[in-house]
């Protein structure tokens, strides 16, 4: 493991800049011995990695060291305070010990919308050690039962909508609990409402259960390049390495400043994307904890419901994917919406473009921009950067949390220099612990302790990366990643159809919209065939664009589809139907 101070393989001494020294000085003198981020060398999953001291060593320890009366989650015309989530949680805690017989290590999962319950149960479940699952709210039946069926809970929470599609799976595991939250319809045998036995519960401990921060807390499904979403494991340890790495970065920017930067005295983050993604989970919910920070609840996107709320709640800060703020940036420009309480606008599954970059500046003047990359296997951090910085380099990801290294290789695995393109690795102590029962996954996933992202990068000699393509075939729809291959094998089960290519192409607002070309044996339209894909993939799965042919789809020299021909077709088509 490099130096802290190093913090990038592909960042040297020679040749950065003074920016660079000063940041790495600044960092060095904030992690060191006696300091609140002070970083020490430890094993951890038997692997080298930098963790912080004095970090809460369980997420149950996070909670109980955050207890308070300030308010918390305010969603619609409900509000509850710290005190008052960590006392739910105590009472849903004790019940899923006693009724369901949850034990350290079981799966309990959570499927519904962003609702307080949503929270509540994530809290309860990490609290006595067990894991949880967190799952796609939108999953059609056939992915809700496959990850039911993968990660074998003992207990599972849904609200109206999700139950009513586990009631819909032919195949989802019937032995385990299920409660139901915002009940709207009778509910089925065996099946409690989450309002019934909360109001018998007459407990506010929870319940002592031992484990430590190397015991798994969550699972995240991630969509791989094909066939089911695979499920990431990570430990206590994990989640607060990535939590502790962003107080580390706002940190150092503070002191980099030229200017005194002063914290937001009641700061407010806004919830705008779903909490089963770790930009919900951790970058939202999770970090708010010992900013002791006032969570807005959105149930789901509306960039004009958004721009209400901001101006309402005196929201300070909001962290969503490129299309949700330049949403916002639409909606700054064309109304007299107050958002000038807003001091941070965040970012990540997809990079920005430039000019939204430069319009966050002007249309939202207190509001800083800031970027990251990050994946669910490394609970959200990788790199990222702010302010000046993002602007000077708006198409760069940023620079390498200080709890990671990172670096790029070529195909032989041989470590390049600035500025050079390869493959984009990382280690570190946000690292999951690996996919769950997948061996296999793991074995193509981790080259020793270094984990393959995928991503195709360089690292100047500043130490910013910039994602430049991907390995990985998949399409990045507004930071959500789908699996080509799961959807061309969707595709390949309606009868019509021979052949299916599904790839990425432009889109202004979401990054990339996913398209299919298809060689069909008997003539079928695009209603028809998006009417078919709705019971086995999520709607932002379903290809937008549809391109039909007899012939065979083309093929290189191994025999594999042509596909970036058939993507380059595509933009151009569009493009032509554009203009």
């Amino acid at each position: 493991m490099s130096d802290q101070t190093t913090l990038s393989a592909g960042a040297k001494t020679l040749g950065a800049s003074a920016g660079t020294l000063a940041r790495r000085a600044a960092l060095a003198q904030l992690t060191a011995p006696g300091q609140p981020y002070e970083l020490a060398q430890i094993k951890a999953l038997g692997r080298p990695c930098r963790a912080f001291v004095n970090a809460p060593s369980t997420l149950r320890d996070l909670y109980q060291s955050t207890r308070s009366d300030a308010p918390f989650l305010v969603f619609e015309d409900e509000q509850l305070s710290y005190e008052q989530v960590w006392r739910r949680a105590c009472r849903l805690a004790q019940i899923m010990v006693e009724t369901y017989g949850v034990t350290k290590g079981d799966r309990v999962a959570v499927s519904m919308r962003n609702y307080p319950e949503w929270i509540i149960a994530f809290d309860a479940i990490t609290a006595i050690g067990a894991v949880a699952v967190a799952m796609n709210a939108l999953w059609q039946p056939d992915e809700l039962a496959f990850a039911l069926n993968d990660s074998t809970p003992r207990l599972a929470l849904f609200d109206q909508e999700r139950l009513e599609r586990f009631k819909a799976c032919e195949d989802a595991p019937r032995d385990m609990g299920v409660i139901a939250v915002r009940t709207t319809a009778p509910l089925p045998p065996g099946c409690a409402a989450y309002e019934q036995i909360m109001a018998g519960a007459d407990t506010d401990q929870m319940p002592q259960v031992e484990f430590g921060p190397d015991d798994d807390a969550t699972m995240l499904y991630t969509s791989g390049s094909t066939g089911h979403p695979k499920g990431a494991v990570s430990t206590h340890r994990n989640v607060i390495s990535a939590l502790l790495s962003w107080e580390l970065d706002w940190a150092t920017m503070a002191q980099l400043a030229t200017s005194p930067v002063e914290p937001a005295q009641n700061p407010v983050a806004l919830l705008a994307v779903p909490l089963f993604h770790v930009s919900g989970l951790h970058v939202s919910h999770l970090s708010s904890y010992r900013a002791q920070r006032k969570l807005v609840m959105m149930y789901k996107w509306d960039a004009e419901k958004a721009a209400e709320l901001i101006e309402r709640e005196r929201v300070t800060s909001m962290s969503a994917p490129a299309a949700m703020t330049g949403d916002l940036v639409e909606v700054a420009r064309r109304t007299e919406r107050d958002l000038t309480s807003l001091v941070a606008l965040g970012g990540g599954g997809a990079s920005r473009a430039p000019e939204q970059v430069r319009a966050i500046d002007r249309e939202l003047p207190n509001a800083t921009p800031n970027i990251g990359w990050g994946m669910t296997e490394t609970n959200a951090i990788g790199t990222g950067h702010s302010g000046a910085d993002y602007l000077a380099h708006p198409t760069s990801a940023g620079r390498v949390s200080p709890v990671l290294d990172i670096r790029v290789v070529d195909e032989a695995g041989h470590e390049l220099g600035p500025d050079q393109r390869g493959e984009l690795q990382v280690r570190g102590t946000s690292i999951m612990r690996g996919y769950w029962n997948r061996p296999d996954a793991n074995a193509s996933t981790f080259d020793g302790d270094w984990m393959r992202t995928g991503d195709v990068a360089t690292i100047d000699e500043d130490g910013f990366m910039y994602i430049v393509d991907r390995i990985k075939d998949l399409v990045i729809r507004g930071g959500e990643n789908i699996g080509c291959g799961a959807v061309e094998a969707a595709l390949l089960e309606h009868p019509a159809v021979i052949e299916a290519c599904v790839y990425g192409v432009p889109d202004p607002r979401l990054g990339e919209e996913v398209g299919a070309t298809l060689q069909l044996r008997v003539p079928v339209n695009e209603a028809e065939l998006r009417a078919f894909l709705a019971p086995h993939l999520a709607r932002f799965e379903i290809p937008r664009y549809f391109h039909f042919q007899t012939e065979p789809l083309p093929r290189i020299a191994s025999g594999k589809i042509f596909k970036r021909q058939l993507r380059d077709e595509a933009a151009q088509r569009l493009g032509a139907t554009a203009g």
